[in-house]
């Protein structure tokens, strides 16, 4: 189990100009990452180092984007702004999480510029609307090759922090972690879900080149 992307709602400023934003800020490429058909979306990818992305999304007009709660969590973001709205991980067995979760899992797929498709499976999005502060989880369906980090620099800017607006001993039951687990990889940072602003992923913070970047 490992963070494997944030997602980012386009703001005012379109889905191509927030993702060349947030590129600049972080000294990484844009790569464009193709429609959502069953979400009613299409994204921006900003790969990262050591197997995570940064993905921009942005809502089409769409009678798709109304029924999906995917497309529906981008619209609502995006008009209040634009910024984070969920993060996502990765596991091994989705098929367990599924019994335990009683949750049924949909089905993603989006095709590349360069034609290919990339097809994966995710459980967590009704949590998008009704608990934001619990992630995505995903398996991917290919090999590593195809992870949209997959082009990423050695070495380049890594994901190194997340702050969510939560409860973490919730956030680990629904994960099936133990209560004193702790990610060795990426520091998590949680505020109080009252506290004022958006429930869920509040601010990610990124190592550089350049040094330490928080948005």
């Amino acid at each position: 189990m490992r963070v494997d992307h944030v997602g980012y709602a386009a703001g005012p400023e379109g889905l191509q100009g927030t993702a060349r934003r947030l590129a600049a800020l972080l000294g990484v490429r844009v790569v464009d990452g193709g429609p959502h058909p069953r979400f009613g979306t299409r994204n921006v990818v900003l790969p990262l180092s050591e197997g995570a992305y940064v993905e921009v999304v942005e809502v089409l007009d769409h009678p798709v984007a109304e029924k999906a709660v995917f497309g529906q969590a981008v619209r609502s973001r995006s008009e209040a702004g634009g910024g984070w709205f969920t993060w996502a991980v990765t596991v091994d067995d989705l098929d367990a999480y599924e019994r335990r979760l009683g949750e049924r899992a949909e089905e993603g797929a989006r095709r590349r510029p360069d034609g290919v498709e990339l097809r994966w499976r995710q459980i967590g999005a009704p949590g998008l609307r009704e608990d934001p502060q619990l992630p995505l989880l995903i398996e991917w369906d290919g090999p590593l090759t195809q992870h949209p980090s997959a082009i990423a620099l050695a070495g380049g800017t890594r994901l190194a922090g997340l702050t969510i607006a939560g409860d973490p001993a919730h956030v680990r039951r629904w994960m099936g972690l133990t209560p004193e687990y702790v990610s060795g990889r990426i520091a998590f940072e949680w505020l109080d879900a009252d506290s004022p602003g958006q429930p869920g992923l509040r601010s990610v913070t990124f190592e550089t080149p350049r040094g330490a970047v928080r948005i």
